[in-house]
């Protein structure tokens, strides 16, 4: 099986950079009922291994800078032809916590091709209460089984103005 869970380190990555920067600009800031929740885009790259039985590895990058690594177990769920579709979590283990992603994907057998979409995110350390969506694309070498991710999305968290 691909791993595709590279996604869940890019989350992570995102996510510390998220929450130790302030956002870029207005637009990252959108008013929420308990403060201000801050998005961040989420673009990053990851390369791994798939070590079989539904698990990989993978680090991640952002602008060819690693942020940190990811561990995924995934299930398969059906197949179509050559095409597999598996759920499963990503975990992103960074510096300050770790992000897990359940995810939902496809993975064509025959061409090494997998996407994968974040169904639910859980964190710890500075990435708890973050939310938002991502999205995992890329190619795995069927012979090697070493893959190449791009992880893109959006990133969120409430920051409130004092306790409730």
């Amino acid at each position: 099986m691909s791993l595709r869970r590279l996604v869940l380190p890019l989350v992570v990555c995102l996510a510390a950079a998220f929450a130790l920067a302030p956002p870029a600009s207005a637009s990252a800031h959108r008013h929420h009922a308990r403060g201000h929740v801050r998005c961040i885009t989420v673009d990053a790259t990851g390369v791994g291994q798939d070590l079989g039985g539904g698990r990989t590895t993978a680090t991640i990058s952002v602008h060819g800078f690693e942020v940190g690594t990811t561990t995924a177990a995934f299930t398969i769920t059906a197949v179509n032809g050559t095409v597999a579709s598996f759920t499963g979590p990503i975990t992103f283990t960074g510096l300050g916590g770790t992000l897990t992603a359940q995810v939902a994907g496809t993975l064509d057998v025959a061409t090494g091709a997998f996407t994968s979409t974040s169904t639910s995110l859980a964190g710890t350390g500075i990435f708890r209460r973050v939310t938002g969506d991502l999205t995992f694309t890329g190619t795995e070498d069927l012979t090697t089984l070493a893959f190449t991710e791009s992880i893109t999305g959006q990133l969120c968290r409430a920051h409130g103005h004092g306790r409730h």
